[in-house]
């Protein structure tokens, strides 16, 4: 069994775009954590709004 073993608290955390909810590092976000914007597949569909 994997997994993380560690503290957890430790991890790096950054805002979803579209709600705000903060995200928490995860291994699978490991090689594009910098490109990583929303936190699941519901709020990627939200386009956020832009200001003209």
């Amino acid at each position: 069994m994997s997994g993380f073993k560690g503290n957890k608290a430790a991890l790096p955390q950054k805002p979803c775009a579209a709600c705000g909810r903060p995200m928490t590092w995860r291994k699978k976000w490991a090689r594009s954590w910098d490109q990583v914007k929303y936190c699941s597949e519901r709020c990627r569909g939200e386009s956020p709004k832009k200001s003209s």
